[in-house]
């Protein structure tokens, strides 16, 4: 058939499908609208509702610090004016997809005839639907997925099409169809097609690059050598200056390597906050603003990953880290793990809870002098303890299985010891304790004082890094406790609250920054020391499973976690091994240029020179519970059992012959002069460990000076005949 003839047929069955499918003049002037013929929305309101994949979230200077993919269906950024896209691609989307676009009124009859001629000869099917009717089915639900295959949907997207070239212009239109359209696979709009598949903006593609983005309009998921016989020919027709090389390298770029997973073609381009991300974004926001810090974000991430490559040889998997500015309460960095480091990257360590460890030491010498029961110059025993608990004998150890004697309430926490803390929190009280750690934020903490026991002293509670790091900061702020700041929109009007008396705090803190105090445990050249003022203290649990460094400076307060989010043990992991050298390198990078000095004495707090033993130089203390004399002289030791405990039950073993069971009767601070006395009967002195063979009942155990006086006393009770356990002393170890 000639080419004119063929023309004639097209023309012919346009016209008949004009006088087929034009509306009638009723329906185009709005009326006797019937089914499928709805109204269109506005061009304002199809953009107001466009949502992008990913949602961009943005630093306190407006920097985009994490991209949070939300829509798994479609991969789209965000909406982009036509003005924004390169002249290059909207022409060559013309030519490709509409050609007479400028000159039709949403239907081009032409392309129909001649599509319908292309049917009638047995051709490959044409399409012949115009860009405004691929808006009108983008728009319109029940045309997508199949809804334009028959005659009944043809003639509704015609209809939609036609009333959106009626309300919108061509500019609209177009860049409607430039936004919403599939360029490749889940890649949807031209921000996203020209981002994801060629890592740029819109404005600034290539004329091969607008070539090859054109050709993947028609299909979308076609292999490499249809897309690239598509944008040849697009290239020859409309762009014939171009090199043909240029446009096949294109076609590489953008299909091989996006279809490869490339890392520009997968995932959002700027993953640095991805936990704060999931805070802060609400459902159906395109965007959020933090209070964060991209450069500091990005540095404590860096610091936090390469310390944890170097731990892994100890089973360390996983860690986070919070820096906080004290003033404002805003959060700069909020990393909740090591990203490919972590052995669960989902699981967000800033949040999650853990045992405190030695951490919360602080808050107890706090609530110590705040009720007056000691000064920093106090003398505290550093000595073995048994106290009965409901498992069995509770045993507190230092870390390094030492003990020191007497030492001062300075030298127990700076020094971090154990035996020390505990027998502070029985002097203040458990619920006490734990009521002042509610004031502090401490959300996690819903049960009484009793239910913790005496290891609440050693950090047995489990806290968050986000509950840690601030109350650390209430101590940088005098005692005023005020909420983290996440979100840069978060409610600030929260009133400040006073946990503790600022000279209170003083105190705490002039023990905290003291490197001299925590020699006997850290030694002097430490993580913990700092060129420039700071305090802090670290933390580990039991067995080693969480490992804490958390401190501050005039302006920041840092916290540090360290440990495995399985819960497995680390293998040799201190606080000046773990955290430590985390949160020092941290702190220095924020005060590379930032100076630190130390908190001015507040009213209240009196400085004295002490001597203790040898030891002589300035204390701190509230005013009014400073000695009368300079010299603290270290008190006799006062005679006390220290096996067994008070309170404990034993059970002899059935198993095991009588001459083999014993119990070991021990004390501490005994002389000569001093004797054991069980039930009234001497058994002798009490200067070394005295075995005695047990019998059943309840038994009072005492001993007793020279002068007859009763200088401790403990009742046990021994099980004997049915028991199944054999003779115990049980304990823990905090």
């Amino acid at each position: 058939m000639s080419t004119t003839r063929q023309g004639v047929i097209a023309a012919a069955l346009a016209t008949l499908l004009v006088a087929s499918l034009t509306p009638s003049p009723a329906l185009l002037a709005g009326e006797g609208r019937g089914e499928g013929s709805s109204d269109v929305p506005t061009f304002a309101a199809v953009r107001a509702a466009y949502r992008p994949s990913d949602v961009r979230v943005f630093d306190r200077h407006g920097a985009v610090i994490h991209e949070l993919r939300r829509d798994p269906t479609r991969r789209r950024f965000e909406w982009t004016g036509l003005q924004d896209v390169s002249p290059a691609l909207r022409t060559a989307v013309v030519a490709a997809e509409d050609r007479r676009f400028y000159a039709h009124h949403g239907v081009d009859w032409w392309a129909f005839g001649a599509a319908t001629v292309g049917r009638l000869r047995g051709g490959t099917a044409r399409g012949a639907s115009t860009i405004t009717m691929q808006v009108a089915r983008l728009l319109t639900p029940d045309l997508q997925a199949g809804g334009t295959a028959t005659l009944r949907g043809k003639w509704r997207q015609v209809q939609v099409a036609r009333a959106i070239e009626r309300a919108w212009t061509k500019a609209e239109i177009l860049e409607t169809y430039l936004n919403l359209a599939t360029f490749r696979g889940e890649v949807q709009g031209v921000a996203a097609a020209a981002g994801v598949l060629f890592g740029k903006a819109p404005h600034g593609l290539s004329d091969d690059e607008a070539l090859v983005l054109a050709a993947l309009l028609q299909g979308p998921n076609a292999v490499r050598p249809a897309v690239a016989g598509r944008a040849e020919r697009l290239r020859a027709r409309v762009a014939a200056t171009v090199e043909a090389a240029a446009v096949a390298q294109a076609v590489t770029r953008a299909v091989d390597r996006q279809d490869a997973g490339a890392v520009h073609g997968r995932g959002p381009a700027v993953t640095l906050a991805p936990h704060a991300a999931r805070l802060v974004v609400r459902d159906g926001a395109t965007a959020a603003a933090t209070g964060l810090d991209a450069t500091v974000q990005r540095v404590v991430s860096d610091t936090l990953r390469r310390h944890l490559l170097g731990l892994q040889d100890r089973v360390v998997r996983d860690g986070a880290a919070l820096v906080v500015d004290n003033a404002s309460g805003d959060v700069l960095a909020y990393v909740g793990g090591a990203g490919d480091v972590s052995s669960a990257p989902y699981v967000d360590g800033v949040r999650a809870r853990r045992q405190a460890g030695s951490a919360l030491k602080p808050f107890l010498y706090a609530a110590a002098f705040a009720q007056r029961l000691l000064t920093p110059a106090s003398l505290i025993e550093d000595a073995p303890l048994e106290l009965a608990v409901a498992g069995g004998l509770y045993r507190p150890r230092n870390y390094d299985e030492r003990f020191r004697g007497v030492v001062t309430a300075r030298a127990a926490l700076a020094a971090s010891l154990n035996v020390p803390a505990v027998r502070v929190l029985g002097l203040v009280g458990a619920d006490t304790f734990v009521g002042d750690l509610r004031q502090l934020g401490f959300t996690g903490l819903v049960d009484a004082g009793d239910y913790y026991g005496p290891a609440l002293a050693l950090g047995s509670a489990d806290v968050t890094l986000w509950d840690l790091t601030n109350a650390y900061r209430v101590l940088a702020n005098g005692g005023m406790w005020t909420p983290l700041h996440l979100a840069a929109d978060g409610a600030r009007g929260t009133a400040p609250r006073r946990v503790y008396d600022d000279a209170v705090v003083y105190l705490v803190t002039s023990i905290l920054a003291d490197r001299e105090g925590r020699a006997s445990t850290f030694g002097l050249d430490n993580p913990l020391a700092t060129r420039f003022w700071t305090a802090v203290k670290t933390g580990t649990s039991k067995d080693m499973r969480d490992n804490w460094c958390v401190g501050f400076s005039q302006r920041y307060t840092v916290g540090v976690w360290v440990g495995n989010f399985s819960g497995a043990a680390m293998h040799d992991v201190s606080g000046v091994t773990g955290a430590a050298p985390v949160w020092s390198e941290i702190m220095t990078w924020l005060h590379a240029e930032t100076p630190s000095v130390a908190m001015a004495a507040p009213p209240g707090v009196v400085v004295r020179d002490i001597a203790v033993g040898a030891v002589v130089g300035p204390e701190w203390f509230l005013d009014g519970t400073q000695p009368a004399q300079t010299t603290v002289e270290r008190a006799a030791a006062v005679p006390r059992i220290l096996a067994p405990a008070d309170g404990t039950v034993m059970a002899l073993d059935p198993d095991i012959g009588d001459p083999q069971q014993r119990v070991a009767f021990e004390a501490d601070g005994a002389t000569g002069a001093v004797r054991w006395v069980l039930d009234g009967t001497v058994l002798g002195v009490a200067t070394g460990v005295t075995l005695w063979a047990p019998r059943p009942g309840r038994h009072r155990l005492e001993l007793v000076d020279a002068d007859a006086r009763v200088r401790d006393r403990v009742e046990f009770v021994v099980r004997g005949g049915a028991a199944s356990s054999p003779l115990s002393r049980m304990g823990a170890k905090g």
